[in-house]
């Protein structure tokens, strides 16, 4: 993997404005609300679209877009959608189009699937000349509003509009990117470019990445930090609200283990979509309590599995009791997704013979190469899988630790 480094960086971060909020080291404050502490000074003067869903919320748990359209300090004059909606009606591979808010009478843009010059042209029919992304992350590669971002980034750059990021805390800490890198040739909405798997930064950090290291061009970037947020933080260190940022993500508990058993999507188990523990419960007709005990004999730190048996209401295995695997996180601190998700495939093809990848190669993308499956079909177990990946991580992480912006 080879990152290139540009000369130029069109990149200010507001690192430190006037605000009547109180700055002592404990007091978290996210992006908007530092923006808005500092009466939208940042967004004067300009015609403001902001890329939004659900999770952009305060902590009284008022939406952004509702409060700025509330605000004669602000000019917000349109929203744009990405994959599940504005207002987050659609499901997993589906977007609400193009329609005015009922709330606000805002136009809302569709921006799911589109990307470079169609993207580009809806911000320029939409009339705005900044493009502010203010949506909550999970902290996995797959998870496709990063790449809304990165997508959202080029297109404002093609129709020469500026861009502001609002950072939230990546949920499950911003400790040390865990789990293989993208290589280019697969790279797919699920994974635009090269980064590890579970990449422990936050959207502004994803940002600051994206505008030197892989954009074709820098955007003029700004980007607005929190304060109060540590690396080691988890999401209810911040006390805000948890709103589900898809359908499949009621917790964050989900968040917690999903960069490693969202892999499961790439085979013929399910991966408890359908169920009120999506990626914490696994299975399929077939298993019993075998998969457990073969995973618990590994004693992979901070993790215990259950075996369970569970009827999916929708997607795979949908209306039939299958079994398989609950995931109990026993030390979060300890746990390490990533591994634990490979851990989980490996042991599953082992003691079910019923095991297999999805026909369209799909773990390969999620995955980032064809070197996960085709080293466990070889009959590598979990410290060969997870160690062939060692070197392309040590090179993104020394990439990665010069865009962040948290100790």
């Amino acid at each position: 993997m080879h990152l290139s480094r540009r000369n130029l960086l069109a990149t200010a971060t507001l690192a430190a404005v006037p605000t009547t909020v109180p700055r002592h080291q404990d007091a978290f404050h996210t992006g908007f609300e530092r923006l808005a502490a500092d009466d939208y000074r940042l967004l004067e003067g300009r015609r403001v679209g902001i890329v939004t869903n659900p999770t952009g919320i305060t902590r009284d748990a008022r939406h952004i877009v509702d409060v700025m359209h509330e605000s004669p300090l602000v000019e917000l004059t349109a929203v744009f959608g990405p994959e599940h909606g504005f207002r987050g009606t659609a499901q997993a591979g589906g977007s609400e189009g193009r329609y005015d808010d009922p709330e606000t009478g805002l136009p809302v843009y569709d921006t799911y699937l589109k990307s470079g010059r169609p993207l580009a042209d809806v911000f320029t029919a939409a009339g705005v000349d900044t493009v502010v992304f203010d949506i909550q992350d999970v902290g996995a590669r797959f998870y496709t509003y990063i790449w809304t971002l990165y997508d959202c980034m080029e297109a404002a750059q093609l129709a020469g509009k500026r861009f502001v990021v609002l950072d939230r805390p990546n949920p499950v800490t911003g400790r040390a990117a865990q789990g293989p890198v993208l290589h280019k040739e697969f790279a797919t909405f699920v994974g635009r470019q090269p980064i590890a798997q579970a990449h422990g930064m936050t959207v502004a950090e994803l940002a600051r990445l994206f505008n030197e290291e892989f954009l074709a061009a820098p955007v003029p970037l700004e980007t607005v930090r929190m304060t109060g947020w540590r690396r080691t933080d988890f999401y209810d260190a911040s006390r805000l609200p948890w709103v589900p940022p898809s359908p499949n993500m009621p917790t964050p508990d989900t968040a917690l283990v999903y960069s490693g058993t969202c892999l499961f999507e790439g085979t013929n188990l399910s991966e408890g979509r359908g169920t009120t523990r999506p990626f914490e419960l696994l299975g399929a007709e077939g298993i019993d309590g075998r998969w457990a005990a073969a995973a618990n004999r590994l004693e992979l730190p901070g993790v215990r599995f259950r075996e369970a048996y569970f009827a999916p209401t929708f997607s795979k295995f949908e209306g039939k009791t299958v079994g398989g695997v609950q995931i109990h996180v026993t030390d979060r601190a300890a746990y390490d997704p990533v591994r634990t998700g490979i851990a989980l495939l490996v042991t599953a093809r082992q003691v079910w013979d019923g095991f297999a990848w999805r026909s369209d190669d799909w773990i390969d993308k999620l995955t980032g190469s064809d070197r996960v499956r085709t080293m466990i079909d070889a009959g590598a177990d979990t410290d060969e899988v997870v160690g062939a990946w060692q070197q392309e991580l040590a090179a993104f992480r020394r990439i990665r630790k010069e865009y962040l912006l948290y100790g």
